[in-house]
């Protein structure tokens, strides 16, 4: 598994243009290791800052600037990771990584309060096998290293000689956190559905939730099926997972009845069919799928508003 970005570490003699023109490639790194865009972008802007708060002969001095801001970039995201945890147990309910849409789907401008400017295209998240909802939540199981380790070597394609230098292990070390790692995401890298199967099973069950047909609805989750959402405290949300068929369906009919009007569209979320709600015409929740066979495994369900800026028009909240 790996993205289009390789380590682009060979230009003898890169300008202001070329320096600007890693950032695509840091934020594709930063939101796999963080899970979340907001954070990646603060990630990277901290990057970019260290960079310019060095003097001109200093800059000129680093052989290959693409390769310090890979490094910079990397320990900040190794630093929030090791703080994460501690962050998220404090967090209400379940933390589910931040989702994103298609490409031709974004039109929220850069996550985080104060920019002005509208995200530029090439700052967009690549959206892979690497981000989807399922490899995500693995990756959240992962230690800080672990994850750096995996995501920069078997996604990224990085050598483990520079790896090490971003995690301070030796690089046999850092080839056993990724293999480590690699053992954890192989349930996830399982053959699933193709693209049309996905969106067809995804579209039969927005139609059942919207027939708040419950029987229906059983027939498509799988029996030990799993629901999580995320509000973060800042919206209604079911504290704790729940499980089974059932349960879920009922809780979905529950959802439908107690928000009349609620409108459900079919969207891309992280690379794969999703749902996306929204009342009044505004999003109030993306919801990803886990497919297995002909029948929903998983449902991650989105309602956090800090994490749907990408969802929302500017200006509203």
């Amino acid at each position: 598994m790996s993205t289009s970005s390789a380590p682009g570490h060979d230009r003898s003699e890169p300008g202001p243009g070329a320096i600007v023109g890693e950032r695509s490639r840091l934020i594709n790194i930063a939101y796999r290791l963080l899970g979340s865009l907001a954070e990646a972008e603060d990630a990277v802007q901290e990057t970019y800052a260290r960079w310019y708060a060095m003097s001109p002969p200093q800059q000129e001095a680093i052989a290959s600037p693409g390769a310090w801001l890979t490094t910079v970039a990397g320990r900040i995201c190794l630093d929030q990771l090791g703080s994460a945890r501690a962050r998220r147990e404090r967090y209400v309910g379940e933390w589910i990584p931040e989702p994103l849409p298609d490409r031709t789907e974004w039109i929220g401008g850069p996550a985080g309060g104060g920019r002005a400017e509208p995200a530029d295209p090439a700052d967009r998240v690549t959206l892979d096998e690497s981000v989807n909802m399922a490899f995500l939540v693995v990756l959240e199981s992962m230690t800080p290293a672990e994850r750096v380790a995996f995501i920069l070597h078997d996604v990224f394609r990085y050598p483990f000689t520079e790896i090490a230098e971003i995690v301070g292990r030796t690089p046999a070390a850092c080839r056993q956190l990724a293999s480590s790692a690699r053992r954890r995401t192989r349930a996830v890298q399982a053959p699933v559905l193709p693209k049309a199967g996905q969106a067809g099973l995804v579209r039969h069950f927005k139609e059942a939730w919207e027939a708040r047909d419950i029987k229906a609805l059983v027939g498509l989750l799988d029996p030990d099926a799993t629901m999580i959402a995320d509000g973060g405290g800042l919206v209604g949300a079911v504290l704790r997972p729940v499980e089974g068929s059932e349960r879920i369906a009922q809780y979905l009919i529950h959802i439908a009845d107690k928000a009349p009007g609620l409108t459900l569209l079919e969207r891309t979320v992280n690379g794969r069919p999703g749902l996306v709600a929204q009342h009044g015409g505004v999003t109030v929740t993306v919801a990803a799928f886990g497919l297995a066979g002909d029948r929903v495994t998983r449902i991650w369900a989105v309602r956090n508003p800090e994490k749907l800026r990408p969802w929302t028009e500017s200006g509203q909240n």
